[in-house]
This record gives C-alpha cells, structure tokens and sequence, in this order.
C-alpha cells in the first residue's frame, strides 16, 4: 500500500523517504532514544527503520514523516505501529530535537487518529510507553488517552494508553 499524505495546519504527514533513515538513527544513537526502543547502532537501526516501512506493504499502515509545511523540513516521525508481541496496534511518535516541544506530536498524532478511524473502522488506538518517559505519558494523556493497567505492553511495566476513537470519523 502507498501511504496517504495528509495535511495539518503546520505539517505534511507523507510516506516515509530513505533521507528518513539519517534522522532516524541519529535519535536512536542519542540518548534520547532510552526510553524509546533503547540505543542502537546504525546497522540495528537500519533494521528497525525498514521494519516500520515495511509496515506499510505488509499491514497498510506505519509511521508517517512529518515536515513542516512552511519550510519543509523534517520534523519527525508519527504512525501506527504492530509488531510480534504487541497487543494491537499502536500510536507512536519522536521528533527531531530541534522541534521538540512545538506541538509536532500532538498536532500528527491527532491526524493519525482520525485517519486510522476512518480507513480502518478501529474504536481505539494504544501507546506503549516506558514508564520513565513521562513527556510520552503527558502528551498520550493530552490526546485523550486513559492508562489502563489491565493491557500488556511490551516489556514488564510498561504503561499502556487507550485512546477511543470512536467519535473521530
């Protein structure tokens, strides 16, 4: 499946780009990336990166690159994500650091919830965050998100975020 491009009022959702991977791994060798999948070399990034791509063609739906609309510059990374082990598809995020704290997140993220509803019929979504990310946690509670303590995540004790979608589309 092509990915979709969708707009928000500051940003372009697209398809991911091989010009993705450098940002993509220079998050991942930082750490920033703790709380996320953990730090990794290139060669292992590179092997998460194109697992997420591959979302696309396997399940119809991964992560979407995020510019932004007035400069065209990446931004960041927002989509859904369902791999072995996880209990249903997920909502996820990270931006660059320089955009950090400008809104991105939420802003592609609420896009995202609207879409899932509308191409899939989902009633939900679902974060799965490390517990020490509490900026992840936030901003999950901010869309709307509930935690709830009876779903797995993927590591022991993860916190898990249900976001009803239902009343989006």
């Amino acid at each position: 499946m092509t990915p979709p491009t969708l707009h928000t009022d500051r940003l372009t959702l697209r398809a991911p780009k091989l010009a993705d991977f450098e940002h993509w791994a220079e998050f991942f060798a930082s750490p920033r990336s703790i709380h996320e999948r953990g730090m990794m070399d290139r060669n292992e990034a590179w092997k998460n990166w194109a697992a997420d791509v591959a979302l696309w063609q396997f399940k119809g739906y991964g992560a979407f690159g995020l510019d932004d609309r007035k400069t065209g510059a990446y931004v960041g990374e927002v989509g859904i994500y369902e791999f072995m082990g996880y209990p249903e598809p997920e909502l996820g995020w990270f931006t660059v650091p320089e955009a950090e704290g400008k809104g991105y997140a939420a802003e592609a993220a609420r896009a995202v919830m609207v879409w899932a509803r509308k191409s899939f019929g989902w009633d939900r979504l679902i974060n799965i965050i490390d517990p020490a990310n509490a900026r992840s946690i936030a901003l999950g509670l901010k869309l709307g998100g509930v935690i709830d303590p009876t779903i797995p995540g993927t590591d022991p004790g993860d916190v898990v975020i249900v976001h009803d979608i239902r009343g989006l589309a």
